[in-house]
Order: C-alpha cells, then sequence, then structure tokens
C-alpha cells in the first residue's frame, strides 16, 4: 500500500490524540416571537449539539441546525443526529483527531451529501484542535482581519407596525442598523408595501434588504425588484429558484441580487460566477458543508469580484460562533453579516452570551471557538429518551 493510500489511524504513541467517542444531542429551545418566512413559521428551534471526545481529554463542540426542520432543505436536526451517530461516529473512531482535513475527506468517501451534518462535526474537530493548539479556529483559518463583525437583524414578524417597532427598538439599543425583511408568503404588491412603509419610517437611519426565500416566478421577480428599488431597499436575496433565472435577473436593476439557496458547494459558487449569476454570495457553513468548503466558496467569489455576506441558517450560540471565525478571516465582507440566530432564542445554553454591541457581534479570542457549553442548561433543554446517550 502506498503512503497516499494508507489510512491515517492512531500510530499508538501518546503524542497522537485520537477520536474516543461521538456523542450527539438534540436541543429544543423557544423563540422570543413567531418567525414567519415563505418556507415556513418557526415557533422555536431545534439544535442538534455534537461533542467530539478525544483520548488526550479535549473535547469539541459544533452544532447542525435548520430552518422549519425539513421546510428549507434534505437534512433536519432528527436526521443529522441518526446520521452522525450511524455512519459518521464509527468512520470516526480511533482516527487521528488533529487531521481535520483528513479526515473529513475520509468521512466524504463514506457519506454523501449530509452537508449540515458533516459541518456540524467539521465545527467540533476545529474546535478541539484549537483547544488543544491554544489557538482561536479563526487561526486554524489562516487567520483574522478583524475582531469583530457587522450583524444584520431579520424583521419576520409579518406585520408592519411590530416590524417598525422592532427596528426602531434595535436602533435604539446601537444593535442593529441593517435589516433584512422576509417575504415571499403574501401577495407580491401586499409584500412591496410592506418593505416600503418600513423604509419609509427609517429613512436613512437604517439599511432594508429582503429575502424571498425563492418565492417568486422569473417574472413576478422582474416586476418585485424593480419597485424595491423604488422603495429604496438594497439587496434582493434569491427571488427565484434557479442560477439561469437570477442571471436573467442581473444587472435589471439598481439593486444588489444575491444568491443564498442556490449556494451548496464550491461547485455551484463557480457555476453561478460563470453565468454571472450574483452580485453578492450569502456564505453558510451548514450549506457548503463546512468552514473549509464555505471558505473555497468566498475564494471564488473574490476571484470573481462577488461581494460576500456572511449568512446564517438560524443557528444557536455555537454554529453562529463557528461562522463569525471564518468570516472573520474574510479579505472582503462588503455586505456585512447576518449572526443574530442566538438573539432569536429566550434561553441560553452557552456558560457566557455572545457579545453584541454597537451594531455588531465580537469574535472571541480565546482557544478554539472560544465558547463554552452551559452542561446544565443544555440537559434540561435536551430532549429525553435515547438523544441523551452517546452515540459510541
Amino acid at each position: 500500500m502506498n503512503q497516499s493510500s494508507a489510512p491515517f489511524r492512531a500510530t499508538g504513541t501518546a503524542s497522537t490524540p485520537t477520536i474516543q467517542r461521538v456523542e450527539t444531542l438534540l436541543v429544543d429551545l423557544p423563540t422570543i416571537r413567531p418567525h414567519k418566512l415563505s418556507v415556513a413559521t418557526m415557533n422555536g428551534q431545534t439544535l442538534m449539539l455534537v461533542k467530539i471526545h478525544c483520548s488526550d481529554g479535549i473535547t469539541g463542540i459544533g452544532e447542525g441546525t435548520t430552518i422549519g426542520g425539513l421546510a428549507y432543505g434534505g437534512e433536519s436536526p432528527e436526521s443529522m443526529k441518526v446520521n452522525i451517530d450511524t455512519y459518521f461516529a464509527p468512520a470516526m473512531r480511533d482516527q487521528d483527531a488533529t487531521q481535520v482535513q483528513a479526515l473529513m475527506a475520509r468521512i466524504g468517501k463514506m457519506v454523501k451529501e449530509n452537508r449540515f451534518a458533516k459541518s456540524a462535526v467539521e465545527t467540533a474537530l476545529l474546535d478541539a484542535q484549537g483547544k488543544r493548539l491554544g489557538l482561536p479556529v479563526s487561526e486554524l483559518l489562516g487567520g483574522r482581519r478583524r475582531d469583530s463583525l457587522p450583524v444584520a437583524w431579520t424583521l419576520a414578524s409579518g406585520d408592519i407596525a411590530r416590524d417598525i417597532a422592532e427596528a426602531e427598538e434595535m436602533l435604539a439599543r446601537r444593535r442593529h442598523r441593517i435589516f433584512k425583511l422576509k417575504i415571499g408568503a403574501k401577495e407580491i404588491r401586499e409584500d412591496i408595501a410592506h418593505v416600503a412603509a418600513i423604509k419609509a419610517t427609517l429613512g436613512d437611519r437604517a439599511a432594508v434588504r429582503v429575502d424571498v426565500n425563492m418565492a417568486w416566478s422569473e417574472q413576478d421577480a422582474a416586476f418585485g425588484m424593480a419597485a424595491l428599488a423604488d422603495a429604496g431597499c438594497e439587496l434582493v436575496e434569491q427571488p427565484v429558484a434557479s442560477a439561469a433565472a437570477l442571471a436573467r435577473l442581473m444587472r435589471r436593476f439598481p439593486l444588489a441580487l444575491m444568491a443564498d439557496e442556490s449556494l451548496t458547494s464550491p461547485e455551484s459558487a463557480f457555476e453561478i460566477a460563470r453565468v454571472q449569476g450574483a452580485d453578492v454570495f450569502a456564505i453558510k457553513i451548514e450549506q457548503n458543508g463546512g468552514l473549509f468548503n464555505a471558505q473555497r466558496t468566498a475564494a471564488i467569489a473574490d476571484a470573481a469580484g462577488i461581494g460576500l455576506y456572511g449568512g446564517t441558517m438560524l443557528e444557536g450560540g455555537v454554529g453562529t460562533i463557528a461562522s463569525a471565525h471564518l468570516f472573520a478571516t474574510f479579505a472582503n465582507l462588503q455586505w456585512g453579516t447576518e449572526l443574530f440566530g442566538p438573539l432569536l432564542l429566550t434561553e441560553e445554553i452557552l456558560s457566557a452570551p455572545l457579545d453584541y454591541k454597537d451594531f455588531a457581534l465580537t469574535v472571541p479570542a480565546g482557544p478554539g471557538l472560544g465558547i463554552a457549553l452551559d452542561d446544565d442548561r443544555v440537559a434540561f433543554f435536551a430532549r429525553d429518551g435515547l438523544n441523551r446517550r452517546p452515540a459510541s
């Protein structure tokens, strides 16, 4: 067997930390209000947490989360847990815990798709390696260029007066001055009137953007984008489903067009860039299958002159900070981020809350992710029964 094809198992020496156990659990948390999207209305959020226990006593943590269960895509927190327990954990046991990319390549040969689950596992491996080396995850990804990230807030109550009151509160508290509205579930003219009323009230004090979550036809999108530009909206996210339709809408209107759901890998990013299908890429670590793949997608955007936006799957604290470490390394982050997921939750499961202030999120400087779970709180909100039992 040549060296390139040899398995990278532990050498048996004390200097090689190996993976001993992979643990998963589901945590159900309530939200501060219903969160209405074109694909679902969320009244709570389920986090799939993974803990990777290593032979050197270090434990890495990761998170997998979706929007509205299976309403957004082909994975759910429940499916992530089952698949990590059944397929990922056996492939990881006794493997070298320090070779993160090699181990993810091994998993990739044995597990197809399952991008969200892969992201959770890769996050936990990077967290453990950062703790092992005494370095933040951002340094493992090439080094941070910023210590805080501007954060947009999504207005998704579905009610104009409530959305305006919420935006005014966020401005007064200096927490957000970029607002994104979730539209597409209502008749198009009603949605546009909703956006126009909010922008008219906020004026130049805040930026207003919209996310359609692929709900429009191409004809509706052409009408809607023109009307939104007149209303003062600065960006429209994924109004239609296909990359080809996005490309046809490009350059027709004086507002930016952002690709989101159609970005699922560096390969899809390359295709959208090739056909000039977007002004902006929403980078999401889960949609790309992990931090390294998301980093590659961002590099394609940079090379093509496409702007970058740090997206979210409404993750809790663990997934949010994993994303923050990656976004902190980007040379360009022209459109800021949307890392507000933990603020949508009413309950805290971290030992110390994330630091949101002056319209930004602080990126932790400690080893690994720089955060810790409050195990008592996690246990309180975890689902009962098998979910608390280790996977291996």
